[in-house]
């Protein structure tokens, strides 16, 4: 069989023809070129964007020597008051005054001495033991109301003033006696050479005792002070060593003296304190 030209599939005939559609060839050629280049671009723009987020990173977290640094801390403003802080006082506080002091220095001890200020309350009271008071008194001569040896004793060291008072109970009675010296020496020195003995005081409800009769006496000194007590029975009876009543009287009479000074030395004491306030 012999074919004409062009073979069995030429122009004209039913097959396919053996040549190219240049046309369609250079439509899809053009049109894989346009997605390669959106490929570039796009692929141009991730890597922009990837750069652009690693130089932002790198900003945040490395400081211009490349060294990674923390966030900056947040400063105080400018009017921020600073945190309160205690403050001291250089001033020393002097000591409380001391009681004592003032019942020993006649510069210090300046309060009035009277029987009504050494002696104010109405009653001496020793535990359950209640002895009603009768009288008071005061003299400047404090000689005229001892007895015995005691009042050479007293005028030899310069009493100044001495102050009695007369409690009762139970049919006994007791003088408490105090007399002040210029000095705790002299004061002392009556002490030391006490000879009986205080005169007792009667008055009140209470009749003269202790006279020509025996009685409990005592002495005892603190600061510039010293004191005596006399104690015995109002009917008279005398005091021996074996009885109590007196015995307990005279105690209690010679604590209630004691009390009443240092009391003296506390009133000043505190009104210095005060003072020392105040200024």
């Amino acid at each position: 069989m012999s074919f004409g030209e062009g073979g069995p599939f030429g122009p004209g005939g039913s097959g396919p023809s053996s040549t190219p559609d240049w046309a369609a060839l250079a439509e899809q050629s053009e049109a894989r070129g346009r997605r390669r280049r959106w490929l570039l671009i796009g692929g141009g723009a991730l890597a922009t964007l990837a750069v652009a987020g690693i130089v932002a990173t790198a900003v945040i977290t490395s400081d211009g020597g490349g060294k990674p640094s923390s966030l900056p801390s947040p400063q105080k403003l400018p009017d921020e008051p600073d945190d309160p802080k205690p403050t001291f006082s250089d001033v020393s506080v002097p000591p409380p005054p001391d009681p004592m002091d003032y019942i020993t220095d006649a510069k210090k001890d300046t309060a009035p001495l009277t029987a009504a200020s050494l002696f104010p309350d109405k009653r001496l009271t020793a535990g359950e033991r209640v002895y009603p008071k009768a009288t008071t008194s005061a003299t400047g001569s404090c000689a005229s109301v001892a007895q015995g040896g005691l009042g050479p004793v007293l005028t030899k060291h310069g009493c100044e003033k001495l102050l009695r008072a007369t409690f009762s109970r139970d049919g006994v009675a007791v003088t408490v006696g105090v007399a002040r010296f210029d000095t705790k020496a002299a004061a002392a020195a009556v002490k030391d050479e006490y000879k009986p003995n205080l005169a007792a005081l009667s008055g009140g409800k209470v009749a003269p005792f202790c006279q020509a009769t025996a009685c409990r006496t005592s002495v005892n000194a603190t600061g510039r002070y010293a004191y005596f007590t006399i104690a015995g029975y109002l009917n008279g009876k005398p005091v021996t060593t074996s009885e109590s009543k007196a015995l307990q009287a005279s105690r209690d009479g010679a604590a209630y003296a004691w009390g009443r000074i240092m009391q003296r030395g506390r009133d000043q004491a505190d009104a210095a304190a005060k003072k020392q306030l105040k200024d």
